[in-house]
């Protein structure tokens, strides 16, 4: 299977992502991955390789999928364009597509100016009846 979790920084995704990957043996990806050092101790953000990094993770999920391990992405998904690539894989690998969207406010481990988590909140797409059909809700 295929988990996507969406949400804007700080609601949750992360968590809930390491909560799923424990009950359900699933391999956890997220674009800010990219970002961290081999130990996963080191976050070096750099905006100018945000485009690298979502490739990675795709590219990572693909490599997965074929291998036959199930796979829990979370990004923050704010538009549907972003979702589709994960919707083809999901196809080609004959995998169920599942989302979730996380609605919490944590604190954001990552300090994304509150300015820019405004923007993200303004582009949010609500998800179109193809995609809506994959979304799980959850008590969280």
């Amino acid at each position: 299977m295929l988990i996507l979790i969406r949400g804007l920084p700080g609601s949750g995704k992360s968590t809930l992502a390491k909560q799923l990957t424990r009950a359900h043996e699933l391999l956890h990806l997220e674009a800010d991955m990219y970002f961290t050092d081999e130990n996963d101790e080191n976050y070096q953000f750099d905006a100018s390789k945000l485009g690298e990094a979502h490739l990675w993770c795709q590219k990572q999920t693909l490599k997965n999928l074929k291998q036959g391990n199930s796979v829990v992405v979370s990004n923050t998904f704010t538009q549907v364009w972003e979702i589709r690539p994960y919707q083809r894989m999901a196809k080609q690998c004959s995998v169920e597509l599942y989302i979730y969207e996380c609605e919490g406010q944590f604190a954001n481990v990552h300090n994304v100016p509150l300015d820019k988590v405004e923007a993200m909140r303004k582009r949010w797409d609500v998800l179109p009846r193809d995609l809506k059909k994959r979304l799980k809700s959850i008590e969280y």
